[in-house]
């Protein structure tokens, strides 16, 4: 994966591309014609030898059956012209009621380019600048956006939608969820707070559409699908500073082909009501802009750290301490557990941290197997207040959408075979 900002027309590339999308809106009849128009177009039956899911395009004329390996041509049809109005109008009432709320995020960089007279420069610095989304949180003027679209800034404003632009100052910012807030002085009559929905319950499949400002290219709107769920983000990719890498993973997050680029970060992905489904990131490319997969922070998160960060300034995310790895067929023959048995060998416990204090135990030697080496005799976490474990990024997952830091949680574990119950106060993710 790569990663970059959009600076001064030059992209900067790290390891994952960060970027974005738009925001809220309620619809209900055109709503209902978008899903029948969908449902005319994939209706022509498929019968491939293996279960597949197609990405479906609207278009003139309706896709012909595939019947084993042999292809038969058959008459197309035309998609209803009252239809495919209907659709259209849907997506116009989206972006009418949402672009208002998305905004474009200008920065000036701390960091500075300088190029020697010798070499055709004038001589002295060049401040760089970089540019992203934002979406209206509410009317006193706080506007989210990614926190790597802010993050050493030393001047930030804000170009509405209208072509209004403001300066504006960090709120708060929280590096592990890659959020931050900023705030303009404007009035509350000129201000539109986009409407976030449940991102639990968004489902692979469901229309997504993402509005932001790819390559400064503001009010840009670009429609597709949830490709995949439960996907994981990894956070600090994109510091300069870090010797270690990331050291914490975003949860729970949302996967879609609708097309976002670079500039696109710190805006919103909505559904086909306008809601907001989260906050757009990152995409998966190795050619630095959209290859059909984007990372989207998800509501669920937004609305848990956001209100934080406009009241304190940071959000403190609940952490248990630890490093480990899922339990494979291998890792549980060479630790002496049965090959179905599921959960999370702990590999490493942080100094001083909570599953150090609570007395969890890490794997303490390693064997050699298939030209590799495999921990053993670590506990074998199976899960957490009685929730499953069997991933981890479960761990992350259940953490911050259940408890907070400072919480006790009881923690269930294998340990040499036998089932043990620990009791462990969670504390707090390290800041990168």
């Amino acid at each position: 994966m790569t990663r970059h900002k959009m600076i001064a027309g030059t992209i900067l590339m790290f390891s994952i591309i960060l970027l974005a999308a738009c925001s809220g809106l309620n619809v209900s009849a055109p709503t209902r014609i978008l899903t029948s128009v969908l449902s005319t177009v994939v209706s022509t039956p498929v019968d491939t030898p293996t279960n597949t899911t197609a990405n479906t395009q609207v278009s003139a004329q309706a896709s012909a059956p595939v019947q084993s390996a042999k292809l038969n041509v058959v008459q197309s049809s035309t998609l209803p012209a009252t239809s495919l109005a209907a659709y259209q109008q849907t997506l116009e009432q989206i972006y009418q009621k949402v672009d208002p709320s998305v905004v474009n995020v200008n920065v000036v960089l701390s960091t500075t380019t300088f190029v020697p007279r010798r070499f055709g420069g004038s001589g002295t610095p060049i401040q760089q600048s970089a540019l992203g989304s934002g979406f209206v949180w509410d009317t006193e003027g706080h506007i989210v956006t990614n926190n790597h679209v802010v993050d050493g800034a030393t001047k930030i404003s804000v170009t509405f939608a209208d072509g209004t632009t403001v300066p504006a100052k960090l709120v708060g910012a929280d590096p592990n969820a890659d959020l931050a807030v900023i705030q303009v002085q404007v009035p509350a009559s000129e201000l539109k707070p986009v409407e976030l929905m449940d991102s639990t319950q968004v489902s692979v499949g469901q229309v997504a559409i993402a509005i932001g400002n790819p390559f400064g290219l503001s009010g840009t709107m670009t429609t597709g699908i949830v490709s995949g769920l439960d996907r994981t983000l990894p956070v600090g990719l994109d510091n300069p500073n870090s010797q270690t890498g990331p050291t914490y993973s975003i949860p729970d997050i949302i996967q879609t082909d609708a097309s976002i680029n670079p500039g696109n970060s710190g805006g919103v992905l909505v559904d086909d009501h306008g809601m907001v489904m989260g906050v757009t990131a990152a995409i998966e490319s190795s050619t630095n802009s959209n290859s059909g997969i984007g990372f989207v922070i998800p509501s669920i998160i937004v609305q848990k750290v956001v209100p934080a960060l406009i009241t304190t300034g940071h959000y403190d995310h609940p952490e248990l301490g630890i490093s480990g790895t899922p339990l494979t067929p291998d890792l549980a023959a060479a630790n002496k557990l049965p090959s179905n048995q599921q959960g999370i060998l702990v590999v490493d416990v942080t100094a001083n941290g909570p599953a150090a204090k609570a007395g969890l135990k890490a794997s303490n030697q390693q064997v050699a197997a298939d030209g590799t080496t495999i921990p053993v005799g670590g506990d074998l976490i199976v899960s957490i207040d009685q929730h499953p474990i069997t991933r981890f990024e479960d761990i992350g997952s259940y953490l911050f959408e259940n408890t907070q830091a400072g919480q006790t949680v009881t923690v269930d574990i294998l340990r040499n075979g036998q089932h043990k119950s620990i009791t462990l106060t969670l504390g707090v993710i390290p800041t990168p």
